[in-house]
């Protein structure tokens, strides 16, 4: 039997898929476009939320592999126990890099050099000269070093930072340098001017960034979140920005999408993007190569790339 595949793209407009798959349209739409039971090769689709992500998995009784179009992995984790043993779960490294760093870095220069404050100077006909802190000379602190983080410090490299250190699960060394473990965030924090969440959304990572992280960061330090809204505690982050005594820029927030009149809108010394990230030119031609690069592997009998787990 030739074996189902359902993609979040037409399969037309993906160059490269192998033949002897039967490819299916479905992009989170009411309707699936063939029996679940029937499908092995699961691509999520992106930006959908975890209620459609998962829609389909309790019905998945022949899939073999969950292929997501993010990095993080979170919104697919609640229907993983649906599934059978040996089904392979597997990311979208490689996809995101370019774009998440390049929104990391916009967040940084908007958020030190007061760009939002101009652009509201420029609606009200206001000159806001004055001097304003530069990246250059700055202490930089990623937590998170996947490929994410690296490709933030490959863009950090030209800015003349004073600084980058570097945390993760676990230490090793890089060409850059020491990757430091999580549990030395208390003495790396007081030190960083700039703090940037990259890490993925686990158990482990949940308000990662709550009240005693945040106090251990600097007065006039910068938070900026481009990892998931549940890596901050969002109460702890409005009790510290309705101080002044930190800013905070974020891609993501908890709850997400940030509901109207949600005290996250109105707090000082906070600029918000709408979990955009990922979202940009960049992304759909590498998440198709990527589509094709799995799924020839796949057709060929071959290992897959980025597998983030194997379900038992």
């Amino acid at each position: 039997m030739t074996a189902d595949v359902w993609l979040p793209f037409p399969a037309d407009d993906i160059a490269g898929l192998p033949e002897g798959l039967a490819y299916h349209f479905w992009d989170g739409a009411p309707d699936f476009p063939a029996d679940p039971a029937d499908c092995a090769f699961y691509v999520v689709p992106y930006m959908k939320g975890p209620e459609i992500a998962v829609r389909p998995m309790p019905r998945m009784r022949s899939v073999q592999v969950v292929q997501t179009l993010s990095a993080g992995v979170d919104h697919v984790q609640g229907g993983l126990g649906d599934l059978r043993p040996g089904v392979r779960l597997c990311n979208a490294r490689g996809v995101h890099e370019a774009s998440t760093a390049e929104l990391t870095l916009a967040l940084i220069l908007a958020s030190l050099r007061g760009i939002p404050g101009f652009v509201q100077g420029q609606q009200q006909e206001e000159w806001r000269s004055g001097f304003y802190p530069a990246l250059a000379d700055k202490s930089v602190l990623i937590v998170g070093y996947g490929s994410i983080g690296a490709a933030i410090e490959d863009r950090l490299a030209p800015f003349e930072c004073a600084r980058v250190a570097r945390v993760a699960r676990s230490a090793r060394t890089t060409e850059r340098g020491a990757v430091h473990p999580l549990d030395e965030l208390p003495r790396l924090l007081p030190e960083a001017d700039v703090v940037i969440l990259s890490t993925p959304l686990t158990e482990a990572t949940r308000h990662l960034a709550g009240a005693d992280f945040l106090a251990r960061m600097k007065d006039g330090a910068l938070l900026v979140n481009v990892a998931r809204g549940g890596v901050v505690d969002t109460k702890a982050l409005l009790t510290e920005l309705e101080t002044g005594r930190i800013r905070a820029a974020v891609d993501v927030t908890d709850p997400e999408p940030l509901p109207a009149g949600h005290p996250l809108w109105h707090a000082p010394n906070l600029l918000i993007s709408p979990h955009v990230g990922g979202s940009t030119s960049a992304f759909e031609p590498r998440a198709k190569r990527l589509l094709a690069g799995q799924l020839t592997k796949f057709a060929a009998g071959e290992p897959l790339d980025n597998v983030v787990l194997t379900t038992e």
